[in-house]
């Protein structure tokens, strides 16, 4: 049986990620590391895109893969317009939008355009799953309390769907049968998920900073506080937004975002470290109640996913308090690449049909 190459490419900040799978077995994963030098000669992100596209090319010929074999490049997900949950090939209109709502803060955007450019040289497709902008709310979810300002659905939607169809599939049951509390803490923030027969009708707007506080993100802010922080002089709107996204929670009272560091605190006993370990748990679990509200009490499972779910601390204080609501189904891990590739699977698979951006 010949298997089935599927191309991953998953940029971040410094680095991107180049994976290929054999159906669902890994065969290849390399971290490409770009360092400040390199980044440093462009103006802007959107002038990497040639440059990592290279740096992908040259690491797989470099160890004897066949690019030519791949049948099917996945990329990270990128900001694009409201979408419904699945996979969409990057087309003309996607890489339209990925291009004008190019973040020149974050490479997110640079998957689904690098992806494209190689598919194109090969012949083949390119897609992305279940991108951060998959909104599925009940309208009611919507409302914020001003019309000027709704609620939007933006947060981990390749990991909740991910996990919860994994999930589902371990209690022999059809993910689309299921009332779910997802939970996943990324390297950055925390998204909290009411899904109800397969669609997210409610979650926090993380990625702008709503919920729990996380690694790098603020989380929700007393309203007053952050009008007087906004119009203090001290920071300019871009400054307040990197402020909220990228140098909140952890970071902001710790001084690291780093993981490793944060785990050498905690392991230390450092005592600030330890305190604000069990906020962001309280904060998580206070989030996991109001989505138990949300389903009318209706919860099958809440799925805990995420790297810090490795703590046995984090852990503990977050399961204390909710442990009454539903059975609890562990997943301390965060690999999106696994997420991506059985998207592609699925694909391959004819499980899924390809919707149209």
């Amino acid at each position: 049986m010949i298997m089935r190459k599927i191309l991953v490419v998953y940029p971040e900040e410094r680095s991107t990620f180049v994976a290929v799978y054999h159906a669902s077995e890994l065969s290849f994963l390399k971290n490409i590391k770009h360092s400040d030098e390199e980044l440093g000669q462009f103006d802007n992100i959107s002038g990497q895109i040639e440059f990592r596209k290279a740096a992908i090319i040259a690491v797989l010929a470099e160890n004897d893969i066949d690019i030519s074999k791949v049948e099917i490049i996945m990329s990270r997900s990128g900001v694009i317009k409201p979408v419904k949950s699945g996979i969409y090939e990057i087309n003309e209109a996607m890489v339209a939008d990925l291009s004008e709502t190019l973040n020149d803060k974050h490479p997110v955007n640079l998957g689904g355009l690098i992806s494209n450019k190689i598919a194109t040289e090969l012949g083949i497709k390119a897609y992305m799953a279940d991108p951060i902008v998959v909104d599925e709310f009940d309208d009611v979810a919507r409302m914020s309390g001003h019309p000027d300002m709704p609620r939007r659905s933006r947060f981990h939607a390749l990991s909740h769907k991910h996990f919860a169809r994994k999930y589902a599939k371990s209690q022999s049951k059809k993910y689309e049968d299921l009332s779910l509390i997802v939970v996943h803490v990324g390297t950055k923030g925390i998204s909290i998920g009411a899904h109800k027969n397969g669609k997210v009708i409610d979650v926090n707007q993380s990625l702008d900073g709503d919920g729990p506080f996380g690694i790098a993100r603020t989380g929700s802010l007393p309203t007053k506080e952050l009008i007087r922080t906004c119009f203090s002089g001290k920071y300019s709107e871009e400054e307040m937004i990197n402020l909220i996204v990228n140098k909140g929670g952890y970071d902001a009272y710790l001084g690291t975002s780093n993981l490793d560091e944060i785990d050498q605190l905690l392991i230390s006993g450092d005592e600030k470290a330890i305190f604000v370990s069990y906020a962001c748990a309280y904060q998580v679990a206070k989030e996991i109640g109001s989505m138990y509200a949300v389903l009318e009490g209706n919860v099958d499972a809440i799925i805990l996913s995420g790297y810090i779910f490795n703590s046995e601390r984090f852990l503990e204080n977050v399961t204390k308090r909710i442990d009454k609501i539903a059975p609890i189904a562990l997943y301390p891990s965060k690999n999106d690449f696994e997420a991506i590739a059985m998207n592609g699977l699925r694909l391959l698979k004819e499980e899924i049909q390809v919707q149209e951006y």
